[in-house]
């Protein structure tokens, strides 16, 4: 039975989540604790990579992290992005984020449904002459950069932010009593698995959002009962409702 979920995030800041409409409809009790916390690159640090931002006419966001350091560190270094620059999203909520930065235009944004940026490609190989920039996490791998190339986009991708661990004091660690906890990224996993003995772990089932992450969960001997996203529940709320749902009915 699941009574308590640990969300490796950071509370929501609105009332309306769909996280505290579980918490009601399924009496759970959610507590939002962050694993990991992202730093942003400085402008001297990006510089390193050799990139210009400006010889690119469109940006590719797969979160709202990539979204924040992308414009910091183009107000860092006294960039003015165009007003033609196009943005593709891997999901809507992230395209809508882009309003904190610059007016939100249809014409020159776009998304996907998934979260997966396979189901971006689409959209992108319907704008082959862009430039797409992609800014990305200092941990990642090639499939992105594969996925592109086999398209023959132009592309490239950088490193605008890096993830590090948020430790646990000693007492969150001895209080640790979770019957789920639930990962966004493969960084949350490892602070997961650095911080708990295999005693806790065996203890806890996990959920993960995105295939990495899931992988890396697997990898390291977790108890993976819930994936997302998929095509049924692009979501990470929504898939943590259908699986509360079908043990409520078990």
């Amino acid at each position: 039975m699941v009574k308590k979920i640990l969300v490796s995030q950071p509370k929501p800041a609105s009332e309306k989540s769909p996280y505290f409409d579980i918490a009601k409809e399924f009496g759970v009790e959610l507590v939002f604790r962050p694993f990991i916390k992202v730093e942003g690159l400085s402008a001297k640090e990006f510089r390193q990579q050799k990139i210009s931002i400006l010889n690119h006419t469109a940006i590719v966001f797969t979160s709202r992290h990539a979204i924040d350091n992308f414009f910091k560190l183009a107000k860092e270094m006294r960039i003015t992005i165009p007003e033609d620059m196009k943005y593709f999203c891997v999901t809507e909520q992230i395209a809508l984020y882009i309003q904190k930065y610059v007016q939100y235009r249809k014409r020159k944004v776009f998304f996907g449904t998934t979260g997966k940026i396979a189901d971006l490609v689409p959209h992108m190989v319907k704008h082959k002459t862009e430039k797409y920039l992609i800014p990305m996490s200092d941990v990642h791998d090639d499939s992105v950069k594969n996925m592109l190339d086999a398209k023959k986009l132009q592309h490239t991708e950088c490193v605008m932010y890096r993830t590090v661990s948020n430790d646990f004091t000693p007492d969150e660690i001895s209080s640790f009593d979770y019957d789920m906890a639930v990962f966004f990224s493969p960084s949350g996993i490892n602070a997961y698995t650095t911080n708990f003995s295999k005693d806790v772990l065996d203890k806890v089932v996990v959920a993960t959002f995105g295939p990495t992450t899931a992988k890396t969960a697997v990898d390291a001997g977790l108890r993976l009962d819930l994936e997302a996203p998929s095509k049924e529940f692009p979501s990470m709320t929504g898939a943590l409702r259908d699986y509360l749902r079908r043990l409520n009915e078990d």
